[in-house]
């Protein structure tokens, strides 16, 4: 999406109550976590819980009771159609194998996209307690505190994670193992937020879905990296993402193209 006029800056009320009601869905998964959940296979064999349900129905119903005109896309169920030109971008457990292995790593995800674009984004870490936020033109957060994408200019010096090396094509696995950058399997949204936050120069990711990086379109370019898809465009509907920040783009992404 673009528009030719300015893109409108978002209001304190709107940020604070995204990151509000991210924060409350992932302290909801909590009720689940490390309790024995009931695992359901969905039909392009991905799992599933009865706390991913239950977030996005929390977030499904409060968006709605507070922006009824408004779309919402989530993973688990139907989207909702928008009247307002804005869209609520839903993920409620991203990465639910570290959930459901009692690995903290698992994060309730919430964007917000408007007739400009990628207007804000939320990524909450309840079993950390970290919590990643960026709007538009307003800057990235880490709980509250203003955060930046690391300076590190030299690939010999880099931290680069991803979800899944085995969804690679080989000769793309190959070139990242035979790059001098450390790798590391920190991936999902635990990967970005790390990105966004300095603590590593890189987040891959061969195969994702819009829910799965849509707050990472405006995440990642308010903490001052850069976000695109593996053509190297800036869309987070494509299927692929990478994060990095900004100085090494190019290099890693020529090493993913080939």
């Amino acid at each position: 999406m673009s528009s030719a006029h300015p893109s409108p800056p978002i209001s304190d009320s709107l940020f604070e109550e995204a990151v509000g009601l991210a924060d409350r869905a992932g302290r909801l998964t909590l009720d689940w976590y490390e309790k024995s959940t009931r695992v359901m296979v969905k039909k392009d064999g991905s799992p599933v819980t009865e706390a991913d349900r239950a977030a996005e129905s929390f977030l499904r119903t409060e968006l709605t009771r507070r922006y009824p005109a408004d779309g919402i896309i989530g993973e688990e169920f139907p989207d909702a159609p928008s009247r307002s030109g804005r869209n609520w971008i839903i993920d409620p457990i991203d990465g639910t194998q570290s959930f459901i292995r009692n690995v903290p790593l698992f994060a309730t995800l919430l964007a917000l996209e408007d007739e400009h674009g990628a207007a804000l984004g939320v990524v909450s870490l309840p079993a950390l307690g970290e919590t990643v936020a960026a709007a538009r033109d307003r800057g990235c957060y880490l709980n509250g505190k203003r955060v930046m994408v690391s300076p590190k200019t030299n690939l010999d010096d880099a931290v680069l994670c991803t979800s899944s090396f085995e969804l690679m094509d080989s000769d793309q696995a190959e070139r990242m193992l035979r790059s001098p950058m450390i790798l590391r399997g920190w991936g999902d949204a635990y990967g970005y937020s790390l990105v966004a936050s300095g603590r590593v120069e890189a987040m891959l990711d061969p195969i994702v879905n819009p829910w799965d990086v849509a707050p990472m379109a405006v995440i990642i370019p308010e903490a001052g990296g850069v976000f695109t898809d593996f053509s190297g465009r800036p869309d987070y509907r494509s299927g692929t993402g990478l994060a990095t920040n900004g100085t090494l783009h190019e290099p890693i992404l020529a090493l993913v193209r080939g």
